[in-house]
């Protein structure tokens, strides 16, 4: 099975899960780290995900993912909270966090910067505003590598 495939796979089977433990499935995550797979399923709520939630979501999972075995192979299962400075994917992420304080990352440096702090301004089909101390700057799809929230200290 492709590595895409995995991905919707357990996200199909993950979302009734999370939704009867009172979650958000926030992302999936298939990755290769120092020589070991990891699957990664990232899940938020309004009022802040915790321990009990995490281990609720595994709990529930485990017997599932064992019985569906999308992955060939042995890999870790961790469920973790998508966390404060979360990466932004999808049209509904940005939409959400309008107004946020972020950070997008640029293929290529933009006034010597390649990390770009700002409010999120505007989401337009791939199409990201920042606004930077009261400078709006538009960056396409093809010129960030990522967006994730931030912390402003």
């Amino acid at each position: 099975m492709k590595k895409s495939e995995i991905l919707d796979t357990v996200r199909e089977l993950a979302l009734p899960v999370c939704e009867s433990c009172g979650v958000e499935l926030w992302d999936v995550e298939y990755v290769k780290e120092g020589g070991e797979w990891f699957l990664r399923l990232y899940i938020d709520k309004d009022d802040g995900i915790n321990i009990t939630d995490c281990e609720a979501v595994s709990l529930m999972m485990d017997p599932i993912l064992d019985e569906a075995d999308p992955i060939d192979g042995s890999y870790c299962f961790e469920v973790s909270s998508a966390g404060a400075e979360r990466i932004l994917k999808r049209p509904s992420d940005f939409e959400k966090f309008i107004g946020s304080y972020i950070c997008i990352k640029l293929y290529q440096a933009k006034d010597g910067r390649k990390e770009i702090f700002g409010d999120l301004a505007a989401y337009d089909d791939g199409a990201v505003t920042v606004s930077e101390n009261g400078k709006e700057t538009t960056f396409e799809k093809g010129q960030y590598a990522q967006v994730r929230l931030a912390i402003k200290f």
